[in-house]
C-alpha cells in the first residue's frame, strides 16, 4: 500500500521531469540565438545556459522568460517534495 511519503516522492519524480523539460527548452532557445551548447558536458554547465537565457531574454524583452520561472519553481518543488517525501517514509 502507497502511503504519504511515496505520494510526495512521485511529486518530486514529476517536478523533476518538469525541471528537465524547461531546461531543455531553455536550451534550444539559446541555441537559437547563435550560442553554442556543450552537450558533452550539458549537466555542468546547465546553470551557465539558465543564466545566459535569463540574460538574452531580460535584454531583448526586458522580462525574464518564462522557462526561467518555470525552471526556478520546479526547482523548488523538487526540493520541498522530496524533502517532505523523506520525512513521511
Amino acid at each position: 500500500m502507497m502511503n504519504l511519503g511515496d505520494l510526495f516522492l512521485g511529486l518530486a519524480l514529476v517536478s523533476v521531469v518538469w525541471e528537465i523539460v524547461s531546461s531543455i527548452a531553455m536550451t534550444k532557445y539559446i541555441s537559437d540565438r547563435g550560442e553554442k551548447i556543450n552537450f558533452f558536458l550539458y549537466r555542468l554547465y546547465i546553470i551557465k545556459y539558465v543564466e545566459k537565457y535569463r540574460r538574452i531574454t531580460q535584454t531583448g524583452t526586458g522580462n525574464l522568460g518564462g522557462w526561467f520561472y518555470s525552471f526556478l519553481i520546479s526547482m523548488g518543488l523538487t526540493l520541498g517534495f522530496a524533502f517532505v517525501g523523506m520525512i513521511l517514509q
